[in-house]
């Protein structure tokens, strides 16, 4: 995607340096900075510190820890992936990419891993790419419809608002993104679409990333409180909600940002549309019960009890916003029944939260 006009993705290569480069996220949107790993220490640190974040790029960005691992001669590949795999444990992809790397490394003779290894990084990140644009290609036949019938309805209507939660754009991925991919190939459609971008506390993910992505777009959007959505709803202000996921079981349960579900909630109780996008990889064929299953990270009160933002002087700081000594609890994730997701938009086409019709993906998987 674009960064002030010029064509970006949120990981890569550098072949000069022999180091993997990243848009440090935690910078956002006040500063555009890059970051270089060079080792495994490093790419943990990127992950765990959520300078880079969403479920396709840890995955990626694990994929390439691997090689950087290999590279400073780290033998011991399962301990590597466990390392790995030890730093966020929501997300799916980050498992998902550990167990592409790790089965197709270890019949290789170690002195041939690190260059196998960059390989199938190289591989995963345009694979991923790739996804996100086809995921952005399937929902955009679903916006297309909603824009038209909307039309059909409302002749004077000048857009079709979008509501989302979270960060699911290309920030989120290699590029392109998963929630936001509809939107962004909808714009380039000529479709007149509105954003409503959640500030998605206590990370702000939304406002921070999604708003600045849409504004480097040139998509029109507008920040709102997290406790707004069901208000716009009631008042005929959404026209369909459309959100990523983490991890998704085989019966359609999403596990996504934590206040997904109560978007969820109150667009059923609208009438509004909720759909979910994400790769075939996000989907955990394994787990039935997304409630009951799926692991919620917890994060750092720091999280809640602290803000960054320029001070007068334009400067990045931090500042504490609640009580001392205050408890704090902080999910960073819920899940949403699947009997609230309209659909699933996936690469490989649009499929309803059913085992039944989620069950024909699996082969894509791996």
């Amino acid at each position: 995607m674009h960064i002030n006009g010029q064509p970006w993705r949120t990981i890569w290569f550098e072949e000069a340096d022999q180091r993997v480069g990243i848009i440090d996220q935690t910078r956002l949107p006040h500063h555009f900075e890059t970051r270089y790993l060079s080792n495994l220490d490093e790419a943990c640190t990127a992950i765990s510190a959520m300078q880079v974040r969403g479920a396709p790029l840890i995955g990626v960005t694990a994929a390439y820890g691997v090689y950087l691992a290999l590279r400073e001669g780290h033998a011991d590949l399962a301990a590597v992936c466990s390392r790995l795999l030890a730093t966020r444990p929501t997300a799916v992809n980050l498992r998902w990419a550990l167990e592409r790397m790790f089965q197709s490394l270890q019949p290789i003779a170690e002195s041939e891993r690190p260059q196998h290894a960059l390989a199938l990084a190289g591989h995963l990140a345009d694979e991923d790419a790739e996804a996100c644009s086809a995921i952005g290609e399937h929902g955009l036949g679903l916006i297309r419809r909603a824009w038209e019938a909307k039309r059909a309805l409302k002749p004077q209507a000048e857009c079709l608002n979008i509501l989302t939660h979270c960060n699911a754009g290309w920030l989120a991925t290699v590029d392109w993104g998963t929630a936001l991919a509809p939107i962004y190939k909808a714009h380039r459609a000529g479709i007149p679409v509105h954003v409503w971008v959640d500030e998605t506390r206590p990370r702000n993910q939304g406002a921070f990333l999604t708003a600045w992505e849409l504004q480097q777009e040139g998509i029109e959007h507008t920040i709102i409180v997290d406790n707004a959505g069901g208000h716009l709803m009631q008042h005929g202000h959404v026209d369909l909600c459309l959100v990523g996921s983490d991890r998704t079981t085989i019966t359609g349960d999403v596990c996504n940002k934590i206040g997904t579900y109560l978007k969820a909630l109150a667009a059923q109780d609208n009438g509004v549309p909720f759909y979910v996008a994400l790769p075939v990889s996000t989907i955990d064929f394994t787990l039935e019960d997304g409630i009951r299953e799926i692991p919620i990270e917890q994060r750092h009160p720091h999280e809640v009890s602290h803000m960054q933002g320029l001070n007068e002087h334009g400067q990045l700081t931090r500042i504490q916003v609640m009580a001392h000594h205050s408890a704090v609890n902080n999910y960073g994730f819920d899940v949403t029944p699947a009997r609230l997701v309209t659909a699933l938009i996936t690469e490989r086409g649009v499929f309803a939260a059913r085992r039944d019709s989620l069950a024909a993906l699996a082969d894509f998987s791996n």
